[in-house]
């Protein structure tokens, strides 16, 4: 009889391919269980930090306001729990537009790996933003900042917010901090690295600030106005994935981008530079939330205004290669007499595409390198 040797194979463990094809899956099992937890009393009051909003308050209702009482929220330390759940449902929906909507588009087209790449970024942030912008604006309009601007400094600090205010900020960061392991699930290429994590960076640090100096009601207008126009760029880059003649949405957001930047501005020295520094209540209290102090202002508008600058001297620069590029491709070229031998065709002029113009081929997105 022959001896069947005993197999050697070594249990399955958490390769790195298992877990970037099953990433999803594995993120839902975790965010189910915060779920569960919620119907066992035990775990109960565990799972409903990371599930429902902490730290509210319930103010009565008087003569001048509504009848009934209204329900406000602050922030504190649990407020990281939620994030992380919040986090997770992130890389969720992540994997679903991914898996349902760009990767049966790409199947389609046929892009190449850069193309795939980008248009992989520009399919998540547009959805992302247009989000954001829509429930962003049902705030503004819901809390009459559109009709009442002296709302963003008057009654500083801003400590209580509503439900809707509250959770648009923790979605916001739960997005922003999901970058992070979206980096290694999506197999970002080492040289892109850095760049995004300045991008991400950015994000949450002005997210963040506005969260905890109080400034809730001046980022919630900078981030509906920034996220606008930045879906415009991502939304004209997926056109133009789809038609390289497509440049009329690339023109008017370069236009807009402008006067981002120029609002952006405008809005945060009239806040922070006017209204605050004109306020009656100037002394830091971190118990009831005031940061309405010189150094805080000043370290506030520094950032706001260093930022502006970083984003304008990249579109800048931007701006200037791609004119360089565009005026080298349309430049008059030396008509030289053909030479033609007997028995042989010339082919020159017509290598780098028709008649000797350059094709767009080479180029993956207006936006090349930023």
């Amino acid at each position: 009889m022959a001896i069947r040797k005993k197999s050697t194979k070594s249990p399955p463990v958490l390769s790195h391919e298992f877990i970037l094809q099953n990433h999803a899956d594995i993120v839902s099992c975790v965010a189910m269980v915060f779920l569960l937890g919620l119907m066992f009393e035990i775990t109960a009051k565990a799972s409903i930090i990371f599930v429902t909003l902490q730290y509210n308050v319930t103010l009565p209702a008087t003569e001048e306001q509504a009848a009934e009482s209204a329900s406000l929220y602050y922030y504190g330390i649990k407020d990281l729990a939620t994030v992380f759940f919040y986090m997770l449902v992130a890389i969720i929906i992540h994997a679903i537009i991914q898996e349902y909507v760009l990767d049966k588009i790409n199947r389609r087209m046929h892009f190449s790996k850069t193309k795939h790449s980008k248009f992989n970024e520009s399919g998540q942030l547009s959805a992302f933003y247009l989000f954001s912008c829509i429930w962003g604006t049902f705030i503004l309009i819901s809390e009459n900042y559109i009709s009442d601007p002296t709302i963003l400094w008057r009654a500083y600090p801003h400590n209580l917010m509503t439900f809707q205010m509250k959770f648009f900020y923790i979605a916001q960061l739960a997005y922003w901090f999901h970058a992070f392991p979206e980096l290694y699930f999506q197999k970002t290429k080492k040289e892109d690295i850095p760049r995004q994590l300045v991008y991400i960076g950015l994000y949450l640090f002005h997210i963040a600030g506005a969260y905890l100096l109080n400034l809730n009601h001046l980022g919630l207008v900078l981030l509906v106005l920034h996220y606008f126009v930045e879906f415009l760029f991502h939304i004209s880059r997926l056109f133009y994935f789809s038609d390289e003649k497509y440049q009329k949405g690339f023109s008017l957001w370069a236009v807009l981008f402008v006067l981002g930047r120029l609002l952006t501005l405008i809005l945060s020295v009239l806040t922070v530079g006017f209204g605050l520094a004109r306020a009656e209540n100037q002394k830091l209290d971190f118990s009831a939330g005031n940061f309405n102090v010189l150094a805080v202002r000043i370290a506030v508008l520094a950032s706001i205004c260093i930022t502006q600058a970083f984003m304008m001297w990249k579109f800048i620069n931007f701006q200037l290669r791609r004119w360089r590029e565009h005026s080298t491709f349309q430049a008059p070229t030396v008509k030289k007499k053909p030479t033609v031998t007997k028995g042989r065709s010339s082919r020159k002029g017509t290598e780098n595409g028709v008649n000797g113009t350059v094709t767009s081929n080479g180029a993956d997105s207006p936006r090349n390198g930023c």
